[in-house]
């Protein structure tokens, strides 16, 4: 589908509105979908069934290509922009089939202060409007799934609290004597003959059924929505007038959505029956005697599930160039995966050939995440790793100047300078090495800006080449497909080398052993420091039996260390772990590394100052 290029640039959303997109019905053609394995959300995007992953099954996977970047910095990279512009290139130009996939964004960022993310200029997602809002609903029914569960075990505390005798409150819950699918669960669990009558219930057996005696200080577990708000953050709750609540009031807050365990989980979800098991894993606390509890033992997880039913199915979209895209969760980069699901991956590869996909922020979050976690509950492995990077960015993590949003660039960004580039080159060629670390082809996309001198990229290109790799500048973002051709070829030819694929840590060691392998290897830190709430945790996770699970480390992306000022490559310092959580549901431990905030709050000027709708049209204006 070709494209008309104009210049100066238009802005994101006046080219993605004067696209002229394929029918979803063509798009899904085009790669062998049939109308009946989709659910329509209008002309121009739809659901995909997962049983067309059965259906295709013995087919051969396509290649599979990550694409990543370097230590973020405000200038930005357009880790987005090159997926897209790279797939425009494979497919619309090279006629290779295609399939991209990439996260959902949130609506916090879409109206904070870093916009959308369905790419950018000529190389985009479409409709970018939809894109960018509220798609088909994937996150509201995790905001809601998440805030159910946070639902639940208030209430639960709330009850056990007002029926202090066991066979009144076993009473409470089977008033008829009728027991739920999903309380005979919860026998089983503690070791309760599951088809046992309500009647045949001992005291002590309706006692370690329904009495979760829930330790308010241990809960973990926090309501969410999809907006920048900090102002709830810390909240209080059961302030009401009721006299029920007196004596129940605690702190909690709230996270934003994509924030959620639930969104981590609708991410690595391998299909329905494995959703509802991980939703019944999740931990939300513990007992005042020590003991995990969980989302099934609050006999909740089956109407998460039923939330969560319709939003396991990837969204199929196109880019601006008619190539197909799925669409598909969005779990934050620092404190979750931060990499789009599994399930649309795996679908992709048995339509495509090859299949681009993204892996949030810098290789050494999204990319070692997507590596160490996503590939070891897919079972799939990456053919070769793209790694985004600009000449600009580089400069900033040689020692240039301080960014400023809405200021302009220093003359150090926008007039040739070897050596702050040369410096700052230390950035790209340490996640170059990390992904050498797996045994994955790098090939290093140097996104072009109109301030690049031909000495500066020549400059970049010789020290990749010297690293091992290969380096090629690209205009994807001004010219489409057509300016990101070099860079599809060198993907392919990396994709033909022989691919060695190792995860970095195996998942029985010991949870300091992962910590300190990740810190060392990735971050390049001489080694790690435990605060006493760590060690506690380590402790308490280990005889949990959750030790074997891999690591999701929870850090600033400004940075390969903790502390977001320090960029280029650091050496000479320590990473210290202040507390490590467990996503038991979603499969894995996060340390968190520093200080991190899972609810953003706005800017004084956030950017939906800008956004309205052209009442006469109906178009919104203003979205980037």
């Amino acid at each position: 589908m070709a494209i008309k290029i104009k210049h100066p640039v238009p802005s994101d959303i006046e080219i993605a509105q004067a696209c002229k997109m394929k029918p979803i019905l063509q798009v899904a053609e085009e790669i062998g979908l049939k109308e009946k394995d989709l659910e329509l959300f209008g002309p121009y995007k739809a659901k995909v069934h997962l049983d067309v992953r059965d259906r295709l099954k013995k087919r051969k996977n396509g290649k599979y290509i990550d694409v990543t970047a370097i230590t973020p910095t405000p200038l930005g990279e357009g880790k987005t922009t090159t997926t897209c512009g790279l797939s425009q290139a494979l497919g619309a130009h090279l006629k290779q089939n295609v399939v991209t996939c990439i996260r959902q964004p949130s609506l916090g960022p879409t109206f904070g202060i870093k916009g959308g993310a369905a790419g950018g200029g000529y190389s985009q997602v479409v409709p970018m409007e939809d894109f960018n809002l509220h798609l088909t609903g994937d996150t509201h029914a995790v905001s809601m799934a998440n805030n159910l569960l946070a639902a639940a075990l208030d209430s639960r505390i709330l009850h056990e609290n007002e029926n202090p005798d066991d066979a009144k409150l076993a009473h409470a819950f089977c008033p008829d004597g009728y027991i739920a699918p999903t309380i005979r669960r919860r026998m089983a669990k503690v070791g309760i003959d599951p088809k046992k009558k309500f009647e045949e219930l001992t005291l002590e057996e309706k006692r370690r059924i329904f009495r979760l005696d829930i330790d308010p200080a241990a809960i973990q577990w926090q309501r969410v929505v999809d907006i920048n708000d900090r102002h709830i953050r810390r909240i209080q709750i059961n302030l009401g007038d009721e006299e029920k609540g007196k004596g129940l009031e605690r702190l909690t807050g709230y996270d934003i959505s994509v924030a959620s365990e639930v969104m981590a989980i609708l991410a690595l979800t391998t299909g329905l029956e494995d959703l509802r098991e991980r939703l019944g894993r999740i931990v939300i606390g513990t007992s005042k005697s020590g003991e995990p509890i969980t989302a099934e033992d609050l006999g909740v997880a089956g109407g998460m599930t039923v939330l969560m039913k319709e939003a396991v199915m990837p969204n199929l979209m196109q880019t601006l160039e008619g190539t197909p895209a799925f669409v598909h969760a969005g779990p934050f980069a620092n404190i979750a995966q931060g990499n789009n699901s599994i399930v649309a991956d795996q679908i992709a590869l048995k339509l495509g050939d090859y299949v681009v996909t993204e892996s949030g922020f810098g290789a050494d979050i999204g990319m070692e995440k997507f590596m160490d976690i996503k590939c070891r509950y897919s079972g799939l492995t990456p053919n070769c790793v793209v790694i985004v990077a600009t000449i600009r960015a580089l400069k900033m993590h040689g020692g240039g100047p301080r960014v400023v949003a809405g200021r302009p660039l220093d003359k150090a960004y926008t007039e040739e300078n070897l050596p702050l580039l040369d410096k700052g080159v230390a950035n790209l060629l340490k996640h170059v090495e990390n992904a050498k670390r797996f045994g994955v082809p790098v090939v290093v996309a140097i996104n072009s800006f109109k301030y690049d001198t031909k000495e500066e990229v020549k400059l970049v290109k010789r020290l990749t080449e010297e690293a091992g790799s290969v380096a090629v500048p690209c205009t994807h973002w001004m010219h489409g497909g057509k300016g990101a051709i070099e860079l599809a070829e060198a993907v392919m030819d990396a994709c033909k080398q022989k691919s060695q694929f190792e995860f970095l840590y195996p998942l029985d060691w010991p949870i300091k052993k992962k910590i300190e392998t990740i810190a060392t290897k990735i971050y390049g830190a001489d080694g790690v420091d435990y605060t006493p709430e760590a060690e506690k945790k380590i402790e308490l996770f280990t005889k949990f039996g959750f030790d074997k699970l891999p690591l999701c480390m929870a850090k600033t992306h400004l940075s390969l260390t903790h502390d977001p000022t320090l960029k280029g490559r650091p050496t000479g310092w320590r990473l210290p772990i202040r507390d490590i959580r467990a996503s038991v549901g979603a499969g894995f431990l996060y340390p968190l590394c520093g200080a991190m905030r899972t609810m953003p709050g706005l800017p004084t000027r956030p950017v939906f100052y800008d956004y309205d709708v052209d009442l006469k049209t109906g178009k919104i204006v203003g979205l980037f």
